[in-house]
């Protein structure tokens, strides 16, 4: 068996492994796992509740014992299923919390079989480290241009013509599944802190830091997910393209951008209810009732001029570097490819 140790995170890619797996709990992977890596839990949710249980409250022995032989028994059922074509030179690459008894012991089951298995050293918390040192200790290298603008600007979209355009795009609404306003909820709901990070590292280290980055202006949350220190100090001193359209054709594509709104008329009232510590009551009933009548530009363009546009202009007044301005007379598809195209050649 080999130790695999973590100096930096292409580490993992140059390891020569066939197949990345991580034996923690299913709970454990959904929150965070490294990028590639298969679920083989030699543990389930409960049974690890189990064993921990049992270590505070018995002891240690009997836990252990319990433990190996759970550990056994879910081994034998991967060997069985997702395990059994796997041919005499597959190479595994195993990791649990912190390269502990879960690891080690999967990993000395495959061994005697003849699989040449490498194991992590330190396991998840190795690889987390590293990608918190990325995030949060180290400044970030890429070369990055931020694209603001008002609410319904289409600045999602244009990052999306900008990568069609060959330009290099990180799109964080996307890592966090979020559109970044309080109507921004989407189907799924957000990854956790840990898993976000863990998406953005990827996307950074699969960047040329050489070239430009696109990113979108955020606030320092999308959602419930905080922009790692580094990233957002990144993106407060670097330059911006600021993108106007006028409040019609910003109604227009976010009636558009938000139909999963209007196909769900209890959920936009709920919405809608969140912004009655901001406004007159008599504003939010005019809101409820331009939602009932289906008036979804009309609502849109009510929630712009008096809401949003507001706070936007309250944050760009303390934005510490000017803006380059493009005036977009609408918001088409066509419209948005023409002022990638144009972006991607000037700025690089």
């Amino acid at each position: 068996m080999t130790l695999l140790r973590l100096n930096a995170l292409s580490d993992i890619a140059a390891s020569g492994a066939d197949t990345l797996i991580d034996v923690r709990s299913p709970d454990e992977f959904a929150e965070d796992h490294i990028p590639g890596a298969i679920n083989l839990p030699v543990l389930s949710n409960a049974e690890r509740a189990k064993v921990g249980t049992i270590y505070k409250q018995d002891s240690s022995f009997m836990a252990r014992k319990i433990g190996a032989a759970l550990v056994a028994q879910n081994a034998a059922l991967h060997l069985m299923g997702p395990l059994a074509d796997k041919p005499g030179g597959w190479q595994p690459l195993i990791y649990c919390w912190r390269g502990g008894q879960r690891s080690a012991s999967f990993a000395t089951i495959l061994e005697q079989i003849g699989w040449r298995v490498q194991l992590l050293h330190g396991g998840y918390r190795s690889y987390r480290r590293l990608v918190v040192g990325t995030v949060y200790d180290t400044p970030v290298p890429h070369k990055l241009t931020l694209i603001e603008g008002g609410t319904g600007t289409a600045k999602t979209r244009l990052l999306d013509h900008l990568a069609q355009a060959g330009a290099q795009v990180i799109d964080l609404e996307r890592l966090a599944n979020h559109r970044g306003s309080l109507f921004g909820a989407q189907t799924g709901g957000q990854p956790s802190q840990k898993m976000f990070e863990t998406r953005l590292v990827t996307e950074l280290n699969n960047m040329d830091p050489t070239r430009m980055t696109w990113v979108e202006a955020e606030s320092s949350k999308i959602g419930a997910r905080v922009v790692p220190s580094a990233l957002w100090h990144a993106m407060r001193i670097a330059p911006r393209v600021e993108i106007r359209a006028p409040i019609a054709a910003r109604a227009r594509f976010l009636a558009t951008a938000y139909a999963d709104l209007t196909e769900d008329s209890a959920h936009l009232h709920r919405q809608i209810n969140m912004l009655c510590p901001y406004h007159a009551g008599d504003v939010i009933s005019v809101w409820h009732g331009l939602a009932d009548e289906g008036a979804w530009e009309e609502l849109a363009a009510e929630l712009v001029s008096a809401h949003y546009d507001p706070r936007y202009a309250k944050s760009m007044a303390r934005s510490e570097t000017a803006a380059q301005v493009i005036e977009l007379d609408d918001l088409h598809d066509s419209t948005l490819a023409q002022a990638a195209q144009d972006l991607a050649q000037r700025i690089t």
